[in-house]
């Protein structure tokens, strides 16, 4: 099992923050060949590691463009595998080598997701344009809006988050739930509440 964990902020803060924090892991056959995160050859835009299997050459698990593109791809672990599906990787690679943007990108995976074993697929425009999919249901509110109501954190006048919530579940099924919530529409008061119990056998 491959796994992934981010934190996106599109506008942080302060000029030392970052817009975002990846770190991942590929857990993959010691066995199979691939190459290790480089440029691609006479194409210096393109940065990921690249499978080499025989058949899924070109694949690949993550990886970012110079244009601001940036996929990341894990593996359902399904108990039958389809040997003859399609590779996996070249979905990140298309993504990265592809004009479309994510949410058009997506579109047309999901509607040839068939030809592969399952996955989950990570895709993200880091260029300074606003997304197409949010501009679409925007429609008729300003850039400065849409772009404050996309925050990690919204602030505006009389709309934004009023509620923080994280949840931990241990290794022994242990659940920690807690909840940070605005009091009296006040941004300078706020209630946190935690609570713990043990996931039912």
């Amino acid at each position: 099992m491959c796994i992934i964990f981010l934190k996106f902020d599109p506008r942080p803060a302060s000029k030392n923050a970052y817009r975002l924090i990846l770190a991942a892991n590929r857990d993959e056959f010691y066995s199979r060949p691939s190459k290790a995160a480089d440029f691609w050859g006479s194409n210096n835009e393109i940065l990921s590691g690249l499978d080499l299997e025989q058949g899924k050459e070109g694949g690949s698990w993550l990886g970012i463009s110079k244009r601001g593109k940036l996929a990341a791809l894990t593996n359902y672990l399904d108990a039958w595998q389809n040997p003859d599906a399609q590779g996996r990787g070249s979905l990140v690679s298309n993504y990265l080598m592809d004009n479309l943007d994510s949410f058009a990108y997506l579109r047309k995976v999901s509607s040839e997701a068939h030809l592969y074993n399952g996955f989950n697929l990570l895709t993200a425009d880091f260029r300074n344009t606003p997304d197409p999919a949010q501009e679409s249901q925007g429609v008729g509110f300003s850039k400065a809006i849409l772009r404050a109501l996309s925050a990690v954190c919204v602030r505006s006048p009389g709309y934004g988050t009023r509620t923080n919530t994280v949840i931990l579940i241990d290794r022994e099924g242990s659940v920690s739930f807690t909840e940070r919530t605005m009091l009296n529409c006040d941004l300078t008061q706020w209630s946190t509440n935690s609570f713990h119990f043990k996931l039912q056998e």
